[in-house]
Protein backbone atom coordinates (compact mmCIF):
# COMPACT_ATOMS: atom_id res chain seq x y z
CA UNK A 1 0.00 0.00 0.00
CA UNK A 2 1.00 3.34 -1.46
CA UNK A 3 1.39 6.57 1.45
CA UNK A 4 -0.67 8.98 1.23
CA UNK A 5 2.15 11.57 0.60
CA UNK A 6 3.35 9.33 -2.48
CA UNK A 7 -0.49 9.62 -3.95
CA UNK A 8 0.31 13.00 -3.12
CA UNK A 9 3.45 13.68 -5.38
CA UNK A 10 1.82 11.35 -8.15
CA UNK A 11 -1.00 13.59 -8.02
CA UNK A 12 1.00 17.15 -8.01
CA UNK A 13 3.55 15.15 -11.12
CA UNK A 14 0.58 14.04 -13.15
CA UNK A 15 -1.05 18.26 -12.84
CA UNK A 16 2.37 19.63 -13.63
CA UNK A 17 2.62 17.70 -16.55
CA UNK A 18 0.09 19.49 -17.82
CA UNK A 19 0.92 23.16 -17.21
CA UNK A 20 3.57 24.80 -14.54
CA UNK A 21 1.60 26.29 -11.60
CA UNK A 22 1.79 28.41 -9.21
CA UNK A 23 1.23 26.81 -5.70
CA UNK A 24 -1.95 28.09 -4.65
CA UNK A 25 -2.79 27.18 -8.26
CA UNK A 26 -1.77 23.53 -7.82
CA UNK A 27 -3.63 23.24 -4.83
CA UNK A 28 -6.72 24.91 -6.30
CA UNK A 29 -6.56 21.93 -8.95
CA UNK A 30 -5.91 19.19 -6.43
CA UNK A 31 -8.94 20.30 -4.84
CA UNK A 32 -11.29 20.46 -7.87
CA UNK A 33 -9.89 17.47 -9.70
CA UNK A 34 -9.22 14.85 -7.14
CA UNK A 35 -12.27 15.29 -4.09
CA UNK A 36 -9.86 12.83 -1.77
CA UNK A 37 -7.26 16.30 -1.60
CA UNK A 38 -10.21 18.77 -1.06
CA UNK A 39 -8.92 19.42 2.63
CA UNK A 40 -5.41 19.44 1.62
CA UNK A 41 -3.26 21.97 3.41
CA UNK A 42 -0.40 24.12 2.73
CA UNK A 43 1.61 22.05 5.30
CA UNK A 44 1.32 19.01 3.40
CA UNK A 45 1.42 20.13 -0.06
CA UNK A 46 4.65 22.24 0.70
CA UNK A 47 6.95 19.80 2.11
CA UNK A 48 5.65 16.78 -0.74
CA UNK A 49 6.86 19.75 -3.41
CA UNK A 50 10.10 20.56 -1.63
CA UNK A 51 10.93 16.71 -1.90
CA UNK A 52 10.13 16.51 -5.21
CA UNK A 53 12.33 19.38 -5.95
CA UNK A 54 15.13 17.53 -3.92
CA UNK A 55 14.95 14.90 -5.71
CA UNK A 56 15.18 16.45 -9.38
CA UNK A 57 11.25 15.42 -10.69
CA UNK A 58 10.40 19.35 -10.37
CA UNK A 59 11.81 22.42 -10.36
CA UNK A 60 10.42 25.94 -8.18
CA UNK A 61 11.16 29.36 -10.27
CA UNK A 62 10.67 32.84 -9.25
CA UNK A 63 7.90 34.35 -11.05
CA UNK A 64 8.40 34.23 -15.27
CA UNK A 65 12.10 33.89 -14.95
CA UNK A 66 12.47 30.29 -16.27
CA UNK A 67 14.52 29.47 -17.37
CA UNK A 68 17.26 32.12 -15.37
CA UNK A 69 20.67 32.50 -16.86
CA UNK A 70 21.82 31.57 -13.32
CA UNK A 71 20.36 28.21 -12.94
CA UNK A 72 22.95 25.70 -12.32
CA UNK A 73 22.47 22.75 -14.95
CA UNK A 74 23.43 19.37 -15.99
CA UNK A 75 23.63 17.80 -19.32
CA UNK A 76 21.80 14.93 -20.26
CA UNK A 77 21.50 13.80 -23.84
CA UNK A 78 22.49 17.10 -25.08
CA UNK A 79 20.24 19.31 -23.41
CA UNK A 80 20.26 21.28 -20.76
CA UNK A 81 17.87 21.81 -17.24
CA UNK A 82 18.10 22.39 -14.10
CA UNK A 83 20.48 20.51 -11.84
CA UNK A 84 19.11 17.96 -9.51
CA UNK A 85 17.41 19.70 -5.84
CA UNK A 86 17.88 22.76 -7.94
CA UNK A 87 16.15 26.20 -6.83
CA UNK A 88 16.57 28.70 -9.70
CA UNK A 89 17.09 32.40 -8.07
CA UNK A 90 16.93 30.75 -5.12
CA UNK A 91 13.36 31.71 -4.52
CA UNK A 92 12.04 31.40 -0.69
CA UNK A 93 9.68 28.58 -0.42
CA UNK A 94 7.75 30.42 1.99
CA UNK A 95 6.85 33.12 -0.62
CA UNK A 96 4.30 30.83 -2.22
CA UNK A 97 2.59 33.34 -4.29
CA UNK A 98 5.55 33.85 -6.64
CA UNK A 99 6.66 30.22 -7.12
CA UNK A 100 6.16 28.43 -10.63
CA UNK A 101 6.79 24.54 -10.21
CA UNK A 102 7.36 22.97 -13.71
CA UNK A 103 8.52 19.11 -13.98
CA UNK A 104 11.52 18.35 -15.38
CA UNK A 105 12.79 15.71 -18.05
CA UNK A 106 13.88 13.22 -14.88
CA UNK A 107 10.24 14.24 -13.63
CA UNK A 108 8.26 13.45 -16.85
CA UNK A 109 10.01 10.05 -17.16
CA UNK A 110 9.31 9.08 -13.48
CA UNK A 111 5.59 10.08 -14.04
CA UNK A 112 5.82 7.68 -16.73
CA UNK A 113 6.71 4.75 -15.19
CA UNK A 114 4.31 5.82 -12.10
CA UNK A 115 1.28 5.71 -15.07
CA UNK A 116 2.45 2.64 -16.51
CA UNK A 117 2.66 0.63 -13.27
CA UNK A 118 -0.86 -1.72 -13.41
CA UNK A 119 -0.06 -3.60 -10.11
CA UNK A 120 -2.24 -3.62 -7.13
CA UNK A 121 -1.57 -0.27 -5.71
CA UNK A 122 -3.12 1.03 -8.50
CA UNK A 123 -6.59 0.08 -7.95
CA UNK A 124 -6.17 0.32 -4.23
CA UNK A 125 -9.05 2.98 -2.29
CA UNK A 126 -6.15 4.90 -1.39
CA UNK A 127 -4.40 5.25 -5.09
CA UNK A 128 -7.59 4.46 -7.22
CA UNK A 129 -9.06 7.99 -7.34
CA UNK A 130 -5.77 9.61 -8.10
CA UNK A 131 -4.60 7.48 -11.02
CA UNK A 132 -8.39 7.42 -12.72
CA UNK A 133 -8.26 11.50 -12.75
CA UNK A 134 -4.97 11.26 -14.96
CA UNK A 135 -6.27 8.62 -16.94
CA UNK A 136 -6.24 10.89 -19.90
CA UNK A 137 -2.16 10.80 -19.49
CA UNK A 138 -2.79 6.77 -18.90
CA UNK A 139 -2.63 4.45 -22.14
CA UNK A 140 -5.86 2.14 -22.97
CA UNK A 141 -4.22 -0.93 -22.01
CA UNK A 142 -3.08 0.22 -18.97
CA UNK A 143 -6.19 1.87 -17.93
CA UNK A 144 -8.11 -1.35 -18.56
CA UNK A 145 -6.08 -3.47 -16.35
CA UNK A 146 -6.59 -0.94 -13.39
CA UNK A 147 -10.50 -1.02 -14.29
CA UNK A 148 -10.17 -4.82 -13.82
CA UNK A 149 -8.34 -4.61 -10.93
CA UNK A 150 -10.42 -2.21 -9.11
CA UNK A 151 -13.48 -4.44 -10.02
CA UNK A 152 -11.74 -7.31 -8.32
CA UNK A 153 -11.32 -5.62 -5.59
CA UNK A 154 -14.72 -4.53 -5.68
CA UNK A 155 -16.29 -7.81 -5.86
CA UNK A 156 -13.75 -8.52 -2.80
CA UNK A 157 -15.60 -6.08 -0.60
CA UNK A 158 -18.90 -6.69 -1.61
CA UNK A 159 -18.41 -10.51 -0.42
CA UNK A 160 -17.34 -9.05 2.76
CA UNK A 161 -20.23 -6.71 3.10
CA UNK A 162 -22.49 -9.40 2.66
CA UNK A 163 -20.85 -12.04 4.47
CA UNK A 164 -20.52 -9.16 7.91
CA UNK A 165 -24.74 -8.06 7.48
CA UNK A 166 -25.62 -11.96 7.05
CA UNK A 167 -23.75 -12.32 10.13
CA UNK A 168 -25.09 -9.48 12.30
CA UNK A 169 -28.83 -9.54 10.94
CA UNK A 170 -29.95 -11.18 13.97
CA UNK A 171 -27.82 -8.78 16.11
CA UNK A 172 -27.80 -5.40 14.81
CA UNK A 173 -30.79 -2.85 14.94
CA UNK A 174 -32.14 -1.02 12.41
CA UNK A 175 -29.63 1.74 12.11
CA UNK A 176 -27.12 -0.80 11.81
CA UNK A 177 -28.92 -2.20 9.11
CA UNK A 178 -29.74 0.40 7.25
CA UNK A 179 -25.72 1.26 7.32
CA UNK A 180 -24.86 -2.08 5.81
CA UNK A 181 -27.62 -1.55 3.81
CA UNK A 182 -26.18 1.74 2.58
CA UNK A 183 -22.11 0.48 2.43
CA UNK A 184 -23.25 -2.73 0.14
CA UNK A 185 -25.47 -0.52 -2.50
CA UNK A 186 -22.46 2.13 -2.41
CA UNK A 187 -19.97 -1.02 -3.70
CA UNK A 188 -22.75 -2.20 -6.05
CA UNK A 189 -22.92 1.09 -7.74
CA UNK A 190 -19.44 1.44 -7.83
CA UNK A 191 -19.17 -2.13 -9.16
CA UNK A 192 -22.16 -1.28 -12.31
CA UNK A 193 -20.06 2.07 -12.69
CA UNK A 194 -16.47 0.15 -13.25
CA UNK A 195 -18.43 -2.41 -15.58
CA UNK A 196 -19.63 0.56 -17.98
CA UNK A 197 -16.01 1.95 -17.89
CA UNK A 198 -14.78 -1.71 -18.31
CA UNK A 199 -16.95 -1.93 -21.61
CA UNK A 200 -15.95 1.21 -23.10
CA UNK A 201 -12.39 1.01 -22.35
CA UNK A 202 -12.42 -2.54 -24.18
CA UNK A 203 -13.77 -1.62 -26.86
CA UNK A 204 -11.14 1.58 -27.67
CA UNK A 205 -8.54 -1.00 -27.04
CA UNK A 206 -10.25 -3.30 -29.70
CA UNK A 207 -10.60 -0.50 -31.88
CA UNK A 208 -7.05 0.00 -31.65
CA UNK A 209 -5.45 -3.19 -32.54
CA UNK A 210 -8.54 -3.24 -35.58
CA UNK A 211 -10.62 -5.87 -34.01
CA UNK A 212 -14.36 -5.09 -34.66
CA UNK A 213 -17.52 -6.85 -32.94
CA UNK A 214 -19.07 -9.24 -35.38
CA UNK A 215 -22.72 -7.21 -36.14
CA UNK A 216 -25.72 -9.78 -37.79
CA UNK A 217 -24.65 -7.76 -41.46
CA UNK A 218 -20.85 -9.96 -40.91
CA UNK A 219 -22.10 -13.51 -40.33
CA UNK A 220 -21.65 -16.29 -42.71
CA UNK A 221 -25.68 -16.61 -42.10
CA UNK A 222 -26.45 -13.09 -43.13
CA UNK A 223 -24.03 -13.65 -46.08
CA UNK A 224 -26.29 -16.46 -47.09
CA UNK A 225 -29.29 -14.85 -46.89
CA UNK A 226 -28.10 -11.86 -49.02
Amino acid sequence: MRSRSEVLETAVLGLLNEAPLHGYELRKRLGLALGTFRALSYGSLYPALRRLVQQGLITAVEGDQRPSSDTNTARNGGRTRPARGTMTNKPALGRRGRIVYELTADGKEHLHTLLTNAGPTAWEDENFDVRFALFGQTDAETRLRILEGRRTRLAEQLEAVREAAARSRNRADEYTRELQRFGQEKVEHEVDWIDRLIRAERGRVDSASGVHPKSPGNTPQSKERG
